[in-house]
């Protein structure tokens, strides 16, 4: 259950394919890469337990270089490639990394970024070179690939955003078990989605994120091969499942509507028939996109709901959708309970707190308190969403704790924004929420009320759009501002953000999409 063991076996077999390309790595040159990246972070000096961070573009190294870390029994954090040098400064920070790995690629931010990460020992440049960085593809060179140190499990460590607006690591244990142990993404690969040693997996979203790196690795666990497209396009996704008659597929429900867009004769044009299931998460799907879905794909599209943390996984195929729309699942891992402000379960039907009843054991790196506000009293944890349970034990999202964004399948947490936009000089409040997009089902919207509020205009949004945009990755930004004279508080100072946001929404019974 390691590449490694694929490689005795089908040592000439592609384990990774860049779509657009056509490049590609075999079993035994992706085990004989993941060998020489484990021993040249042992001999540098880490050992397991340790810490490393990547933040790195898809290519074809990437999945390697985690199997790398993964050999060494290292916790690897992937970073997301559309952070800025201070996001990307803090996670290195927060994790603890004693190795930083990029590319090209994120050249100018990884420069900018030397001199604040001073306990990084080792820093690496994939694929070309970077001032101040140790070209990885000479050090390699001189490795061997035989293990000269232990090799046992290690797993990612990602980072999730926080309502405090700094991301936060997402930690449970390392299994302790010799390299090539299962696990329960792989169990789930092949016991749901029908993933076997035969398997194409095309991957179209960044390999940073939970799920793409976690369905890889599983994949690659059983002998599948993995076809990685750069960036997502709808017609690039179609032309890649024909080219290379992928067999399992993962999306968004983003990905889904510009599918849907593209006109019927171009998207009859392609063969798909080779799809045999087709997996959606990271936000709920708008009920009239996935139905069309159904149509055009068939019965194999399969959703399931789930989180970075692993505390419990709801999953439902397109037959039990169909019988009841808008779910996002049964609990297949984990007791799904429905509970009120105070920790009470609800009974069937009513809307309160989703949370899990299960053994998961994690913790939000460095963040006691969030790790604390997670859990109630009795053990149940939550990902933060507010739900209901139909009479067959389906579940509902109905809306977000915190106001956490999804837009494009993107976590985004609006805190972040505000922080950025109270320290205007012309800004003396600030909200910052989701409002409905039909093409990312959400986007950024941020409500100011200005210290001079007869100075609102375009200019003044595109300046405040601007000064975000500088500290932000753009897609935590809002992507429109609008003007209000004053915003509505308590007395006490809190923000009744649910009234403004409501505004937008209209008279829906839900407030995600």
């Amino acid at each position: 259950m390691y590449p490694g063991a694929i490689a005795q076996k089908s040592p000439d077999k592609a384990a990774i394919i860049m779509a657009d390309s056509g490049e590609t790595m075999t079993f035994q040159e992706l085990h004989d890469y993941a060998e020489k990246v484990a021993n040249l972070l042992q001999s540098a000096g880490l050992e397991p337990g340790d810490h490393i961070a990547l933040c790195l573009e898809n290519r074809l190294e990437f999945l390697p270089i985690c199997w790398g870390a993964h050999y060494a029994g290292l916790y690897y954090t992937a970073i997301s490639s559309r952070l800025t040098a201070p996001e990307i400064t803090y996670i290195i920070k927060d994790c603890g990394a004693g190795a930083f790995l990029t590319s090209p690629y994120k050249g100018e931010e990884a420069v900018e970024l030397i001199e604040d990460i001073p306990d990084v020992f080792l820093r690496l440049s994939v694929g070309g070179a970077i001032e101040g960085f140790d070209s990885l593809d000479e050090l390699l060179i001189e490795q061997e690939t035989t293990p000269q140190g232990p090799r046992v499990e290690g797993a990612d460590m990602l980072y999730s955003s926080g309502t405090t607006g700094r991301p936060k690591g997402v930690k449970s244990p390392l299994p302790d078990t010799p390299l090539g142990e299962t696990d329960g993404v792989t169990t789930l690969l092949g016991m749901l989605f029908g993933a076997n040693p035969e398997s194409v997996y095309l991957s179209p979203a960044p390999l940073y994120h939970a799920a793409p790196l976690r369905f890889c690795r599983g994949i690659q666990k059983l002998g599948g091969t993995v076809v990685v497209m750069p960036r997502f396009g709808p017609v690039e996704l179609l032309e890649s499942i024909e080219r290379y008659e992928a067999t399992v597929l993962q999306v968004v429900p983003t990905m889904f509507v510009r599918l849907l867009k593209l006109e019927k004769t171009q998207r009859e044009s392609f063969d798909i028939s080779s799809l045999q299931s087709v997996v959606h998460a990271a936000a709920p799907c708008p009920i009239p996109v996935k139905k069309q879905m159904i149509d055009w794909w068939g019965e194999i599209i399969h959703e399931y709901y789930a989180g970075t943390e692993g505390n419990g996984f709801c999953y439902c195929n397109s037959k039990d959708w169909l019988a009841h729309e808008g779910t996002v699942g049964r609990a297949i891992q984990g007791i799904l309970h429905i509970v009120d402000d105070d920790g009470n379960e609800l009974p069937t039907g009513e809307i309160g707190g989703v949370y899990f009843e299960s053994d998961s054991v994690f913790e939000y790196h460095n963040a006691p308190e969030k790790t604390k506000g997670a859990r109630l009293e009795n053990g149940w944890s939550t990902l933060g969403d507010i739900g209901k349970v139909d009479e067959d034990g389906f579940l509902y999202l109905t809306d977000r704790k915190a106001f956490m964004i999804i837009s494009g399948g993107v976590n985004i947490y609006p805190q972040e924004a505000e922080n950025v936009l109270t320290m205007h000089e012309k800004v003396l409040d600030v909200a910052v929420f989701g409002v409905p997009n039909d093409d990312l089902g959400e986007e950024v919207k941020a409500v100011v009320q200005l210290i001079d509020p007869t100075s609102a205009s375009p200019q003044i949004e595109q300046e405040l759009l601007m000064y975000c945009q500088e500290q932000l990755a753009r897609v935590k930004c809002p992507r429109t501002i609008d003007f209000r004279e004053e915003l509505p508080r308590h007395p006490t100072g809190k923000l009744y953000k649910r009234l403004l946001r409501d505004e937008y929404w209209g008279d829906t019974e839900s407030r995600i999409v």
